[in-house]
């Protein structure tokens, strides 16, 4: 070994917690405990032996650790590849609150969400010894693996509906559509169409009924549900149909992007908004508040759902008993331009 300028020597191989101990003149035991955060290390101590892993490039060998500790402090997160702006919004405040709580994140993407995938993404992240799992996996097909995954394995599922046996947090879909359903009828439109995601999504369900039972409570007539896939091109599709329709006074899209589509397509068919159809969507996407008009929206707060999942997450790696607990966030209803009172002649 050699000197370097700053005092430090240069190894010729990954510097262990030794090596940090020698050149910063403690014990390895207090470079434990600095790594660990100890109280008992006064901060002088501290200091040097932070300065002695910086100069040594010195990293925490995890996999040692783990063994030792039984602790990975590492969680799977189960989620898809898409572009949709709720599931991504979603992981990412799932990975940022793990983050902020010391915990590693080792994401597991299923090429789709049916059964075989779901469970073959749950399996790779057990191999790696994950402490718990968040699944972003909100479509029926992916209930039935999250409902194998052993007892004693944290779980948390986000926008599952109420899977037996699976922890959920999720906004309260059926609220939010009332809410949107309310607020055209309140406007004074006769009924309220409805364009919807698609079926097998617990959410699209818990959305319809509420606007259905809203409907109901309030002796409205119900047309026949649209159903989209999530997509802008899928809510131009069915806004096409709704375009013809002189009847149609107020729409109630599923998401953000489903309403985009059918405002263009209002647009081209020359049906003003909202002077002659109001449209409400749901999300509130970023995007929502800069359309023409601006879009009125369910708002759901997806940094609220991930720090929700995971401190129920860690909650359940605590306790070492997986909860059944079902968490519901309340909407909220943004109101812009996109909606008035029905056009009169």
């Amino acid at each position: 070994m050699s000197e370097t300028p700053s005092g430090a020597r240069k190894l010729r191989g990954k510097p262990v917690m030794m090596d940090v101990a020698r050149l910063a003149g403690v014990s390895h035991q207090t470079v434990s405990r600095v790594l660990n955060e100890h109280p008992s290390v006064r901060s002088e101590t501290r200091e040097r032996v932070l300065r002695a892993m910086q100069e040594l490039d010195y990293r925490r060998n995890s996999a040692a650790r783990a063994l030792v500790t039984n602790r990975s402090h590492t969680l799977g997160l189960v989620t898809f590849d898409t572009t949709l702006v709720g599931p991504s919004s979603t992981v990412y405040a799932i990975e940022r609150a793990a983050r902020d709580a010391g915990y590693f994140v080792s994401v597991a993407s299923a090429r789709s969400l049916d059964e075989g995938s779901v469970s073959n993404a749950i399996n790779r992240l057990r191999e790696q010894a994950v402490e718990g799992i968040v699944t972003v996996a909100p479509m029926d097909s992916a209930l039935a693996a999250l409902a194998r995954v052993p007892s004693d394995i944290p779980l948390v599922g986000i926008g599952v509906g109420d899977a037996v046996g699976v922890p959920m947090v999720s906004v309260d879909n059926i609220a939010g559509a009332a809410l949107a359903t309310q607020h055209l009828v309140d406007l004074g439109h006769a009924t309220v169409h409805h364009i919807s995601g698609p079926a097998e999504w617990p959410e699209t369900r818990e959305r319809v009924t509420g606007w259905r039972t809203t409907l109901r409570q309030v002796g409205a007539p119900e047309a026949p549900v649209l159903s989209g896939d999530w997509s802008v091109r899928s809510g131009y599709e069915a806004g096409r149909l709704l375009a013809v329709d002189p009847g149609v006074t107020a729409i109630f899209c599923g998401n953000d992007q489903m309403a985009l589509g059918a405002l263009r397509a209002l647009h081209q068919a020359g049906r003003s908004v909202p002077d002659e159809v109001s449209i409400v969507g749901f999300d509130d996407i970023e995007e929502a508040a800069y359309l023409l008009p601006p879009l009125t929206t369910v708002q759901q707060d997806f940094a609220a759902l991930g720090r929700a999942s995971l401190e129920m997450l860690v909650g359940q790696i605590a306790a070492g008993v997986r909860t059944q607990q079902h968490m519901r966030f309340p909407p909220e209803l943004v109101v812009r331009e996109s909606s008035s009172g029905p056009h009169r002649v």
